[in-house]
């Protein structure tokens, strides 16, 4: 039972990261285009993303819910 909390939260966590970091990626468009700093903002926003595809690709997301061994 443990095993698919582990599942469930690595998935979830990319799930959610994944939006974020896109969302802090058109905060730094929008702050560059308009002139200011932007250079953090699109660093974190390539950590989130990254971040959230490789806990999405981690837990097997693509592939289902784990099933337990026969």
């Amino acid at each position: 039972m443990k095993e698919k909390w582990i599942w469930y939260a690595k998935a979830q966590t990319g799930v959610l990261l994944f939006p974020l970091g896109l969302c802090l990626f058109g905060e730094a468009v929008t702050r560059r285009i308009a002139g200011e700093s932007w250079f953090w903002w699109g660093t974190i926003a390539l950590v989130a993303i990254n971040a959230g595809v490789g806990l999405m690709i981690e837990s097997g997301l693509i592939g289902g819910f784990p099933r337990n061994p026969k």
